[in-house]
């Protein structure tokens, strides 16, 4: 009786042992976050667990990015209203991460603001005043997890000189 019971119970260990490992792969986000940096990149940072051991994980960040960009004379002033452009699109920005042993992954990626077509004229710098990001998201898509971040993000990149020489550009 007792060999039957140790067998018993042995081949139940062995017949769900795979339901713990479905269990264990089980991916989700603990943490997603955005913030942007003092030139307008929206970095997007997680953490994800329930990858399994050594996956390689590729993942997309994006949101929908607005930027206005002007151009500024030598003297630093913002000599005329059509001397600038406003641009609105999707962003994104993407790569593939390993779990390692541990099964989870923390990082980040870097997106770029939507890119301008305005040409400055001879003697004035092309500079981006204002950047900003909303409906951004990390994605999982090796595994079809996504998830949102709250907020909107943006950032005047113009400096204390440059704002007061062109205070519509910031707003």
């Amino acid at each position: 009786m007792r060999r039957i019971t140790i067998a018993f119970f042995t081949l139940f260990a062995v017949a769900i042992t795979p339901l713990w490992v479905v269990k264990a792969d089980s991916p989700h986000f603990l943490r997603a976050g955005a913030s942007v940096s003092n030139n307008g990149i929206l970095s997007v940072t997680w953490k994800e667990a329930g990858l399994g051991s050594n996956a390689l994980i590729n993942y997309t960040a994006g949101a929908n990015g607005t930027a206005t960009y002007a151009c500024f004379n030598g003297g630093g002033k913002h000599p005329s209203a059509t001397n600038k452009e406003d641009v609105a699109g999707p962003v994104t920005a993407s790569g593939p991460f390993s779990s390692g042993k541990n099964g989870s992954i923390s990082a980040g990626l870097d997106v770029q603001p939507p890119a301008a077509t305005l040409a400055c004229p001879n003697g004035q710098r092309f500079v981006m005043a204002y950047v900003s990001y909303t409906d951004v998201f990390i994605s999982d898509d090796t595994n079809g997890v996504r998830e949102n971040i709250p907020g909107s993000f943006a950032i005047c990149t113009l400096s204390a000189a440059e704002r007061e020489a062109a205070p519509d550009l910031c707003s």
